[in-house]
């Protein structure tokens, strides 16, 4: 069990409206401090607050997206492959950049995100891992309107929407019941899954955003390994979360109406309740923690206070018109890094590989009370040597043996022992003659070339 705080990544939208005056990024050393001078309209009694000072473990300002998923991603994938189940999580005002930073543009390759990073990079891991094998699973959820919508099942099943449920295992891992985990042999594959789940994905418009999403997601790759050279019984289960979470929003702002109201409502209400858990996490003597407060905070159990290691990317909007909102998005940022998990490795057994052993450790146990019960008993003992018949018989098995046929030899007595190692050894004897005389013509043809060339050429 690894003991690891949450890191947490400041990225700033770039823009050229840049609030200079109101905002100083200092990357050398990961620190935001923040100046809103007093409305001197308010009088001169005025308690308004000026300064906000943050500091992170790394601000990131005009970074490319290849920066971001080297510093951001990459040790995840790793850690993943180790066994650590893992969490990316962006968050941030809407219109700050959180889809663009987990998916990127689909019309550049060159600006792709960190989720279709992660995915290449996971196959080129995989195939340099020829001592284990690997199995990968994806699934795709959608949180819209506190509803639970599987984008991976839509095609398959118009009610994916509604058929889902969180449930615990015995382990205490969360789980969807319900929810669609298809295999993925290679990278083309899961790029395949990822797109299907975009088209399915609840999008709308408003002013400060064209395509603004209007609901949590979560891109999920699960992976089962197993080693090629040790127990095959020992199996090691880990998952990586990818979540892209609706921006917050302030409705005067975006002029939301009808609908978009009422998804905006559903937003701010569920990141309010995240706000809540992990608040109640950075505090020492807090004992309940409110994760059933939403289906939001319910699935990022695992992710937040629990045994993933985990990485939030906070998206802000370093413009003058949203200093209130990029205050609030690093305040809770702020409290993020005061959350730390508990990283273990889920190893399990798979009980019909186990099975199969402890069946054979049975026969292999019978055998040898068999021998004891005959080597104690020297009555039973026969000495006269195999018939014929038999002796061919212990050859055969021996052959089949040696050639990879059968892997297990069952012993019935010490007799048979003794005539199984006697056909090895004639098996042997009979190889090395072989070998003997092939080499004694190899040697004679040679002399011969020579002897020719020597006297006739």
């Amino acid at each position: 069990m690894v003991k690891t705080p949450i890191n947490v990544f400041i990225r700033a939208r770039p823009t050229v409206n840049y609030a200079s005056k109101n905002i100083i990024m200092d990357e050398t050393n990961n620190k935001i401090s923040i100046n809103i001078p007093k409305q001197e309209e308010k009088g001169y009694v005025n308690h308004q607050q000026e300064n906000w000072g943050f500091q992170f473990d790394k601000v990131l300002q005009n970074a490319s997206q290849e920066v971001i998923f080297d510093i951001c991603g990459k040790n995840i994938v790793s850690s993943l492959l180790d066994g650590y189940s893992g969490t990316i999580l962006a968050y941030g005002q809407t219109g700050a950049g959180k889809t663009f930073t987990m998916f990127g543009s689909p019309s550049d390759y060159k600006y792709r995100g960190i989720i279709p990073r992660v995915i290449s990079l996971l196959f080129q891991e995989i195939q340099s891992r020829y001592d284990q094998s690997i199995v990968v699973r994806v699934s795709y959820l959608e949180i819209y309107n506190e509803l639970m919508g599987d984008l991976l099942g839509l095609a398959l099943n118009p009610e994916a929407n509604v058929n889902l449920a969180i449930q615990e295992d015995e382990r205490g891992s969360v789980n969807v019941k319900g929810l669609m985990r298809r295999i993925c042999n290679n990278e083309e594959e899961a790029f395949s899954m990822l797109f299907e789940g975009e088209t399915n994905r609840t999008i709308s418009e408003h002013k400060m955003n064209k395509t603004s999403t209007r609901s949590h997601c979560i891109f999920t790759i699960y992976l089962e390994m197993r080693s090629r050279v040790e127990s095959s019984e020992k199996v090691i289960f880990s998952k990586l979360n990818l979540v892209d979470l609706a921006g917050s929003e302030r409705t005067k702002k975006t002029g939301s109406e009808g609908q978009t109201l009422i998804e905006a409502q559903f937003i701010n209400k569920s990141l309010s309740f995240l706000e809540q858990v992990v608040v109640a996490l950075s505090e020492k003597q807090r004992e309940h923690i409110p994760y059933r407060q939403s289906k939001l905070t319910n699935l990022l159990k695992d992710s937040i206070g629990g045994n993933c290691k985990t990485t939030m990317i906070a998206n802000i909007w370093p413009e003058s018109n949203h200093l209130e909102e990029t205050i609030s998005t690093l305040k809770f940022a702020s409290r993020m890094m005061k959350v730390s998990n508990e990283a273990t490795i889920n190893v399990h057994l798979d009980p019909q590989v186990l099975l199969k052993k402890y069946e054979k450790e049975i026969r292999e146990l019978k055998q040898e009370l068999a021998m004891h019960d005959t080597l104690a008993n020297r009555g039973r003992i026969n000495y006269e040597p195999y018939p014929t018949e038999l002796q061919y018989q212990q050859q055969v098995l021996a052959k089949k043996f040696l050639e990879g046929e059968i892997e297990d030899l069952e012993f019935e007595s010490l007799r048979q022992v003794k005539e199984l190692f006697f056909q090895f050894k004639n098996i042997y004897k009979n190889l090395a003659k072989d070998i003997k005389i092939g080499n004694y013509i190899d040697v004679e043809k040679k002399a011969s070339k020579e002897y020719v060339k020597f006297f006739f050429i």
